[in-house]
């Protein structure tokens, strides 16, 4: 089977793993990474069936990608999870806790769709839509998932550049990945192990965020003593947009770690 792809770039003792959301590939994070790498080691996954990871067969379900991803960058690193990606890293954070040092949760939440016990989510109804036309017309279901991600943010049209950019310059995701990342967030639910996180963590949300509402990243870190950030501005993306106030979001994590390894804990 084909590796997982993996860009390493920055330098730095303090590490940092990115996943990305649901059809896209790290290089989404191009405005994260940008000021992030001098001082930190980044490493920028391309998920299962997604980017240059087309042919790896892992699977998407939270705990097969975990453990792949954590066989495949160095322990002791803040796992920073956008959207699909934060189900993912949120996972490792639970089930490799000697590899993931710090979590950081980026627009994303323990459960993505609405339940009589969760009001803080999108209908299931749009996820098994967006199943059912990606078999109708591939590239119109993505165009409109990601109209969806830039809507509300105020840097919308910057925001769907780069998400387009990168959904289709790129090595397009396979459509058993895309159909299976939606089973995935149609069907995780961890809310009842969040309590369990005992790594630092950050939860940065956009207040204009569409598809994964603010209230469920507030209810994420007040279950496990993280910190909540809401970026005023931000949609599903508030990343490309708003790559500072992301930043300053992640700066008690990046001080923690960075403090730590300068005094040989992870070495």
């Amino acid at each position: 089977m084909p590796d997982l792809f993996i860009e390493t770039r920055g330098h730095g003792d303090t590490h940092i793993v990115l996943l990305h959301g649901w059809a896209m590939t790290g290089s989404v994070f191009a405005p994260l990474a940008g000021q992030l790498e001098s001082r930190c080691t980044l490493h920028l996954v391309d998920l299962p069936g997604h980017g240059r990871s087309r042919e790896n067969e892992v699977s998407l379900e939270p705990a097969d990608s975990a453990r792949a991803i954590a066989q495949a960058v160095p322990p002791g690193a803040i796992w920073l999870g956008w959207s699909l990606g934060g189900v993912i890293a949120l996972q490792a954070a639970l089930d490799f806790p000697e590899h993931v040092r710090a979590l950081a949760m980026l627009c994303a939440s323990p459960r993505f769709v609405r339940g009589n016990d969760w009001p803080h989510a999108i209908s299931p109804e749009i996820l098994q839509q967006f199943a059912a036309d990606l078999r109708e017309d591939h590239r119109a279901t993505l165009e409109r998932f990601l109209a969806l991600e830039a809507l509300g943010s105020d840097s919308a049209q910057e925001d769907l550049r780069q998400l387009r950019h990168d959904t289709f310059a790129e090595t397009a995701p396979s459509l058993r990945a895309l159909c299976e990342g939606l089973e995935v967030l149609e069907h995780t639910d961890l809310r009842a192990r969040v309590h369990k996180i005992r790594q630092p963590s950050a939860w940065i949300a956009g207040r204009r965020d569409r598809l994964v509402p603010w209230q469920a990243m507030q209810w994420g870190a007040q279950q496990c003593g993280g910190t909540f950030t809401r970026i005023h501005g931000g949609g599903h993306a508030p990343f490309i947009g708003h790559a500072d106030e992301v930043i300053a979001a992640l700066q008690p994590l990046l001080e923690n770690l960075g403090a730590e390894a300068q005094a040989g804990v992870f070495q």
